[in-house]
């Protein structure tokens, strides 16, 4: 009877476990959804994707001329390329710290993200929501002025860009990007078409995934200055090797976002410009 009083005991104790088991909820049931995009940056726009804790992305980003000179100038190669090294890291999985420094009028910018809301497959979080602010200072050379040299504040600019984005499938992911620009002194010596203080636009990021490595990618930042043209951008997302390699086609020549919405476009087709970005993460320490 004692033996039969233990296995009893046994059994009732497994079928409790297992039914305590059945009744947990999936472990996935409220994951966020990952690679909404590639990379931080989707052609020129930041983007929602997040860095993972105490991790550092490494980007350095390149474009060229106009593709209208020809075989003589090798499609815009031969007219050198405005350049772009950004350095983020990742305080936690919402918020990170960037600095870059942009080679078109020497501009450094200092920028944060942070990512309020992401994405989760049971879709209870149907979209993920992030927003950046950045401010930079102009550092070129102009003492060949014959009047005063900018001071310090009238170089100064500024931007921001909230980014709302949903993956809708494991394919398609689209992005709406309002943005804006604000110069202290937008002067004629910088190298922007626009003569405002303050410039608004609507960005437009989206990938289609062709293979389980890569994507095809569009950009489209209508200006809200009626004075200035839009950008529009196409490319290719690649990753390999650790890396994510963007090759795009845009018209326009900027990198930041100030000089994004301030400093002019090419006409569609005609004035587009070779550019290619290369992005990297490393892990820097030990995550909790």
């Amino acid at each position: 009877m004692k033996t039969l009083k233990i296995t009893l005991l046994i059994l009732f104790s497994i079928v409790f476990s297992v039914e305590a088991q059945l009744e947990r909820k999936p472990a996935t049931a409220s994951q966020e959804v990952d690679l909404i995009f590639h990379a931080p940056r989707s052609i020129n726009l930041f983007t929602v994707e997040p860095l993972d804790e105490k991790t550092l992305h490494f980007a350095i980003m390149h474009t060229f001329g106009t593709l209208d000179g020809g075989i003589r100038n090798l499609y815009g190669l031969d007219n050198g390329a405005n350049i772009q090294i950004t350095f983020e890291y990742g305080f936690n999985d919402r918020f990170s710290l960037g600095a870059a420094r942009q080679s078109t009028d020497k501009l450094y910018n200092l920028y944060g993200r942070y990512h309020f809301l992401k994405q989760t497959q049971d879709g209870r979080m149907p979209f993920s929501l992030s927003m950046m602010a950045t401010a930079g200072v102009n550092t070129s050379d102009y003492s060949f002025l014959n009047e005063a040299n900018p001071d310090f504040m009238e170089r100064t600019s500024y931007a921001a860009q909230l980014m709302l984005a949903r993956k809708f499938s494991d394919k398609i992911s689209l992005q709406v990007s309002p943005m804006m620009a604000y110069f202290n002194s937008p002067q004629p010596i910088f190298q922007i078409e626009g003569d405002q203080n303050l410039y608004l636009a609507l960005g437009f990021s989206g990938k289609y995934k062709i293979t389980g490595k890569s994507s095809i990618t569009l950009q489209y930042i209508p200006n809200l200055n009626s004075d200035l043209r839009s950008n529009l951008g196409v490319g290719i997302d690649l990753e390999a090797g650790g890396h994510v390699f963007q090759m795009y086609f845009v018209t326009s020549q900027a990198l930041n976002d100030q000089y994004l919405l301030a400093g002019g476009n090419g006409i569609p087709g005609e004035q587009f410009r070779l550019g290619f970005n290369v992005n990297r993460v490393f892990a820097t320490g030990r995550r909790k």
